[in-house]
């Protein structure tokens, strides 16, 4: 006998399929889903498909857009000598929410991890070094995360680019505001050591 009757239970497979959704996660919103108005579930769905058929990636720094190129790349209040290179198209939010870049951006799709598969050939690395070939980019800022594959793409990019005669520069890492450093591991400690600056 089956725990589910059919459409729950392919709704629950298909949540499931969601990052950071679990098997419980996933039967709490197919439930939810279930009690909710047929008016909401198909704002939902209209909503996802939407998404599907308007988003897509800028042709100049592939970043999530309706419009090409995107509002970043049309922003001609934003210096265009300045790249910010980041792995995801959500880290371009983490760094606009600082309303203190006010370059352009790279979105790789990723980061270097040959265990997954994931080389340079798969990461949207051409596209930035034709960005660089008028020579008016002076600098750019690798944000990529502070785990190994981020620090892997970061010391790949700085070896393919300097060469070009460009600015290649690495966010700071290290403690976080509001934590204490006895909590802190010993690469965070390091990272906070050779980033450290004058006050």
């Amino acid at each position: 006998m089956k725990d589910f009757a059919e459409p729950l239970a392919r709704l629950i497979d298909e949540l499931k399929r969601l990052p950071g959704i679990g098997q419980k996660s996933a039967q709490r919103l197919a439930f939810h889903l279930e009690r909710a108005p047929r008016e909401e579930a198909a704002r939902l769905a209209g909503a996802i498909l939407e998404v599907k058929d308007k988003i897509k990636l800028c042709s100049v720094c592939n970043n999530l857009t309706e419009q090409e190129p995107c509002e970043y790349c049309s922003d001609s209040s934003r210096t265009s000598d300045v790249i910010c290179i980041v792995e995801t198209p959500y880290n371009v939010i983490s760094i606009e929410k600082t309303r203190e870049f006010h370059g352009r951006y790279h979105v790789l799709h990723g980061a270097l991890s040959p265990l997954q598969g994931v080389g340079p050939d798969q990461l949207k690395i051409k596209s930035l070094l034709d960005r660089l070939k008028d020579g008016r980019v002076k600098e750019l800022i690798v944000a990529t995360n502070p785990n190994v594959e981020g620090e892997a793409t970061a010391i790949y990019l700085s070896k393919l680019i300097k060469p070009l005669g460009v600015r290649v520069t690495r966010i700071a890492m290290g403690i976080p505001v509001g934590s204490e450093l006895e909590f802190a591991d010993e690469i965070t400690v390091l990272k906070s050591m050779e980033g450290r600056r004058e006050i």
